[in-house]
């Protein structure tokens, strides 16, 4: 082979395709394990070892070899591997989380991810680990300009990465989604191998063939829902930011955002309360006095507005302004979970518009919380503090803490002392049967400014509801756990909850499974009856 440009886009689209396929991988994995920091960890970890092999097995191969035959067949099989990921990966991961739920207690989704990563990721980085010593070697004419060849393969696998970073996280996951974004990427991998086949003339057929095959497998895959053994999807896609996921049942819409067994935001198609801690988080305006003048209202992570909708049925003189970094979610907000117009809604960092506005408000939402995945940055002493200086005197903050726990030292613990090193009054209230914990906070004491308008609240509903939050009040002591910006483990920290809460969900399922052969539990995992 004297063709040396084609060495060098070999480099180049390959380290594109590593970047996508890493990327892809964090995507594909999110709605099954989250898009934490810890499953990110997972992902490149496992990916720098698969690379770091095929450094070395490559470097052995372009010893072994006169021509780079060998290691563009691997690459093929690399191709049809990334290509097939559309069509077997949800299968697999799902799987894999499915079994390993049936004996694992402890570390659940590190070893979950891990698994899936090594399963599904590990084959077609290896090979891509393999090209760069191989191209080096055919592409070197001499040892005068080794080091020449060697910096320009290197430049251009860099540059492939590049674009391979920016590319699918821009442009091919939001717009036409995670698993045709494999097929796009899977796709030049066996571009670059048929025009090397078609130099060396031969195996154009057999390339041809696989290719059209796995293509047409790949694409078709794609219609394959993440969670599909849910029939009441009306609405899955993704964004720069999430996976997204709107379904339907006889009595509500819900809302998920990376996460295949929970709600984001919920929208009741009977008027009235929804049973979810937006109902006790209605304290908060009449805290701040909504029954006798006009409150403004503040939500950082808006998701699609419950909150705000559904105070807007039940307070006549608030008003809102919504922060949600996701605009897909706004968009859903308004398409299916009819947000008010009256809402204005602003694309942001919650942390990053609290640094640009000047406007002070009488109740302030946090509810950017989910799982594991909990914005440090919106969690800290120093962001606490920011969001006490937007309120009026009176004021107060309401945080949705998602993950109970009932050991010292939970995430839960830490929330509530940063909290309470900030604020002079701090309760906590939980619903009942949920998970949730609602935190109210302000500078005065706000529980009995909700117990004095309890009596004056006309629905009967609302009424009821909001003597429940009076009557689990509990209020909360400045304390050792604190988070701040240059320290604040928060997923370490939720993952120990996780574990216990995993263990406790997943009881049913283990007890389930038991003494299930391998062809039972691939049978329910098909039919979706687990």
């Amino acid at each position: 082979m004297k063709k040396e440009w084609l060495y060098y886009l070999t480099g180049f689209f390959c380290g594109m395709s590593v970047m996508a396929i890493e990327l892809g991988a964090s995507r594909l994995l999110a709605p099954y394990f989250s898009a934490s920091q810890i499953v990110w960890t997972i992902v490149i970890g496992t990916i720098m070892i698969a690379m770091a092999l095929g450094n070395i097995i490559g470097g052995k191969m372009a010893d072994k070899h006169q021509t780079p035959d060998a290691l563009f067949i691997w690459l093929l099989a690399a191709a049809t591997w990334t290509m097939l990921i559309p069509l077997c990966g949800k299968f697999v991961i799902s799987g894999i989380a499915l079994l390993l739920a049936t004996f694992v207690t402890s570390g659940y989704l590190i070893w979950a991810a891990l698994i899936s990563c090594l399963v599904v990721f590990v084959f077609p980085l290896l090979v891509l680990g393999m090209v760069t010593p191989n191209i080096i070697k055919y592409a070197t004419k001499s040892l005068n300009d080794n080091g020449k060849i060697v910096g320009r393969v290197e430049a251009f696998n860099t540059i492939g990465s590049i674009i391979g970073t920016f590319l699918p996280t821009f442009v091919t996951i939001p717009y036409i989604g995670t698993s045709l974004t494999f097929v796009i990427f899977s796709s030049i991998l066996y571009a670059i191998c048929l025009t090397y086949f078609i130099f060396r003339k031969k195996f154009i057929i057999r390339t041809s063939v696989i290719m059209v095959i796995a293509m047409a497998a790949g694409i078709a895959a794609s219609q394959i829902k993440v969670a599909y053994w849910n029939k009441n999807i009306k609405y899955e896609g993704e964004s720069v930011y999430n996976y997204l996921r709107v379904e339907e049942n006889d009595t509500e819409i819900i809302f998920s955002t990376n996460v295949l067994f929970g709600v984001q935001s919920v929208k009741m198609k009977t008027p009235g309360l929804t049973g979810y801690y937006y109902d006790y988080a209605m304290a908060s305006p009449l805290m701040a006095g909504v029954q006798e003048k006009k409150v403004d209202c503040l939500i950082l992570g808006l998701g699609t507005g419950t909150f705000a909708t559904q105070c807007l049925q039940y307070y006549t003189d608030i008003s809102f302004d919504g922060v949600e970094i996701d605009a897909s979610v706004v968009d859903l907000a308004r398409r299916y979970f009819s947000l008010p117009d009256s809402v204005n809604v602003t694309v942001e960092d919650g942390r990053a518009f609290l640094n640009m506005t000047k406007k002070k408000y009488d109740v302030i939402m946090v509810d950017a919380y989910r799982d594991v995945t909990i914005p440090f940055q919106m969690s800290s002493v120093e962001f606490f503090t920011l969001v006490k200086n937007h309120l009026n005197p009176g004021g107060n903050m309401v945080v949705n803490m998602n993950m109970y726990a009932e050991e010292e030292g939970s995430i839960d613990d830490y929330l509530c002392g940063t909290i309470s090193s900030v604020f002079s009054y701090v309760y906590t209230s939980r619903p009942n049967g949920i998970s949730n914990v609602e935190l109210f906070a302000s500078d005065q004491d706000c529980k009995p400014a909700l117990e004095k308008t309890i009596d004056k609240i006309p629905q009967n509903d609302l009424k009821n509801v909001m003597t429940q939050v009076d009557q689990n009040f509990v209020k909360v002591l400045p304390s050792k756990y604190i988070l701040t910006d240059d320290k604040a483990p928060v997923e370490q920290l939720g993952m120990k909850i996780l574990d216990s809460t995993i263990a406790d969900e997943l009881s049913y399922y283990r007890n389930l499974l038991k003494g299930k052969s391998f062809k039972e539990l691939w049978n329910m995992l098909i039919s979706g009856d687990f």
